[in-house]
């Protein structure tokens, strides 16, 4: 079984959008800087993957829906 981290490191960043390094460390800057703003917790130089996957791909829990008709 493979295990999935719940934190995302400038390498994986790096190899899951196919970046430099450097363009790596500012997306966690900036994803880190949002999270800081809500309230969270972060870790320099790591990222949520949860919050990177709903950032850059729309992706969120499978108990949280998104729906076109949402409070319809």
């Amino acid at each position: 079984m493979e295990k999935t981290n719940t934190f995302m490191t400038v390498v994986d960043v790096m190899e899951c959008l196919e970046v430099s390094e450097s363009k790596a460390y500012r997306i966690i800057r900036l994803l880190n800087k949002e999270l800081k703003e809500k309230g969270y917790i972060v870790i320099p130089g790591r990222v949520s993957r949860q919050y990177f996957n709903e950032r850059f791909y729309g992706i969120t829990k499978p108990d949280e829906e998104v729906s076109d008709n949402a409070g319809l």
